[in-house]
């Protein structure tokens, strides 16, 4: 992630916890317009329904909220997304992932698991490749999150960093595969506090992975620390032969994991 990108994170963070205050129940409309401005200053956006957001409406854990994010290329006109920016508005740090896109993902459907401190809007940006922006938006209920008390193993946890499961079901040439991937991660967001000194435990946190097909970018997910713990994507792409899907994460210390596997078609 460039300074820019990481400056308007900052900029939208500070913005986001001076407006939210102490309203912890429905989701404020009002941020979204103030964070719009943050990341995207006056660029113009578009209200769309060709890509969606399904989740529930009241998840059970602040901590692990399932959403799926879609986009039907279909329907879409000719607009073709490239970069696909996922924000939760009234997060402390609202952007939760940038998905960078391939022709080879084709419609785009994947799902993973987010993070809420509280009621908020999640909002989806497609950007194409002339830098036109598109929006879709749903309000989901949850709370708590991303802040709070931890009391963790250090050593156990840095013990399982980075172990990663890679799996494709019953591909076939010329149709949509099903990808699942996760990866052991605590994906501390920086504003937990520690049970025993009562000080902020420090961000650990994966901030990348990049998906290769055969050698070829497949899709590329700068992560962020609202993606909640043990980092899940279950995505689509279209083998057209036979192969080797690798998939390459970072995190924030610089460390690297990496894991492949053999695809039948």
């Amino acid at each position: 992630m460039n300074n820019q990108w990481m400056k308007k994170i900052i900029i939208a963070a500070g913005l986001s916890v001076a407006l939210v205050g102490n309203a912890f129940a429905e989701a404020d409309p009002k941020l979204w317009p103030v964070m719009k401005e943050a990341f995207f200053a006056k660029r113009e956006m578009q209200d769309v329904t060709f890509m969606k957001i399904e989740a529930p409406k009241r998840a059970e854990s602040g901590a692990q909220v399932p959403v799926t994010y879609t986009i039907d290329n279909a329907a879409a006109g000719g607009v073709k997304i490239v970069k696909l920016y996922a924000f939760v508005d009234a997060n402390p740090i609202p952007l939760t992932a940038t998905y960078h896109l391939t022709d080879a993902i084709g419609d785009f459907n994947l799902s993973t698991r987010i993070r809420f401190e509280t009621d908020a809007f999640v909002r989806l940006v497609g950007e194409d490749a002339s830098g036109k922006l598109y929006l879709a938006s749903r309000q989901i209920r949850a709370a708590g999150g991303c802040g709070g008390m931890v009391e963790n193993d250090e050593a156990a946890i840095r013990a399982v960093a980075g172990k990663i499961k890679l799996n494709v079901e019953a591909a076939k040439a010329g149709a949509p595969a099903t990808t699942t991937f996760n990866i052991k991660h605590i994906m501390r967001t920086g504003l937990q506090r520690d049970l025993v000194s009562q000080g902020y435990v420090p961000a650990f946190y994966i901030n990348k992975t990049e998906f290769k097909y055969n050698g070829k970018p497949l899709m590329t997910v700068d992560v962020g620390v609202g993606t909640a713990e043990d980092p899940y994507f279950k995505f689509n792409f279209t083998p057209k032969e036979a192969g080797k899907l690798e998939v390459t994460a970072t995190d924030n210390e610089g460390k690297t994991f990496a894991h492949a596997i053999d695809v039948k078609v």
